[in-house]
């Protein structure tokens, strides 16, 4: 008689924490939400964007490019290596990356054994009152990849990917199991009315339900001072079911992890069912190609 297989199940966490000029006690502050995720059976940890420093693109400072490192040597994917070795955890590492004479917006996913998979470079950069990320970060040049690691499949794109449907889909399509996104949003300088918060998740969620998949969102919590403006980061990190439904979310204020656990089999056996990828017409998207919608130029 054949013995039904074990539920390929895995444990996902989000994380957020404040950040100030103290590098190494925010990289301290982040080794010790990974721990405490570990602690409570997460496999799979997402710290958020650019956790080293406060979110230096508040200002267009030539000074800050003194930030940025190579990936080779880089000493806190180094020490989040270890910890993920250490603690048999994967481990999305944000960082400020310099190659030669490019800069990027990077995550390095690290596998459990601490094994460097390979880098993600944030793909859309934005350009805004308090987020000048365009005078820092060149658009990434990896493409969208997917990570195969010790738990799952995962994909990871950075903070503004996210409001762009066709990341999550590429990543769904590549086969990620799990959507990732290290986060640093908040409020708008230029105008105190906009809270973007409910938007921001409510987008997340899409993605989610469209690809039938869990997802992982961590932001920053504090108020952070620029020269020329300043930002209220609003938290709110999540865990999304693959329905969409929130799984688990924090406040806008508190140091906080979450966790989740996910059954990948029965999930990958319902978007089978589903159809939503057996129905796609990928012969009728080439719109998507285009900036405005028309595939040959208009006369």
């Amino acid at each position: 008689m054949t013995t039904p297989a074990s539920p390929r199940t895995v444990t996902v966490a989000a994380t957020q924490l404040a950040c100030g000029w103290d590098r190494a006690a925010n990289v301290a502050g982040v080794e010790s939400l990974i721990r405490e995720a570990a602690g409570r059976g997460a496999q799979v940890i997402l710290p958020q964007e650019l956790f080293e420093t406060p979110y230096f693109c508040k200002d267009q400072k030539q000074s800050l490019f003194e930030l940025a490192a190579p990936v080779e040597g880089h000493p806190v994917i180094a020490r989040m290596s270890a910890l993920a070795r250490e603690l048999s955890v994967v481990i999305p590492v944000s960082f400020f990356e310099r190659a030669r004479n490019a800069y990027y917006n990077s995550v390095a996913m690290v596998d459990a054994d601490g094994t460097v998979l390979g880098i993600y470079r944030k793909s859309h950069i934005p350009d805004g009152p308090g987020y000048q990320e365009k005078f820092y970060f060149s658009p990434g040049d990896t493409g969208i990849p997917v990570f195969r690691t010790r738990y799952a499949t995962v994909g990871c794109a950075i903070c503004w990917d996210q409001w762009f449907p066709e990341t999550a889909r590429i990543m769904a399509l590549k086969g990620a199991e799990i959507l990732l996104y290290p986060t640093a949003i908040g409020s708008e300088p230029q105008d105190a009315g906009i809270d973007s918060q409910g938007h921001w998740t409510r987008v997340m969620q899409g993605h989610a339900g469209a690809n039938l998949m869990p997802l992982v969102a961590s932001n920053r919590i504090g108020r952070e001072e620029g020269e020329t403006c300043g930002i209220t980061f609003y938290g709110s990190s999540f865990i999304a079911g693959p329905q969409g439904e929130i799984v688990a979310q924090a406040d806008r204020d508190s140091r906080s992890v979450l966790t989740a656990t996910f059954d990948l089999d029965r999930l990958a056996a319902q978007r089978a069912s589903w159809g939503v990828f057996r129905d796609r017409r990928p012969e009728l998207y080439g719109a998507l190609l285009t900036l405005d919608g028309e595939t040959t130029p208009r006369r």
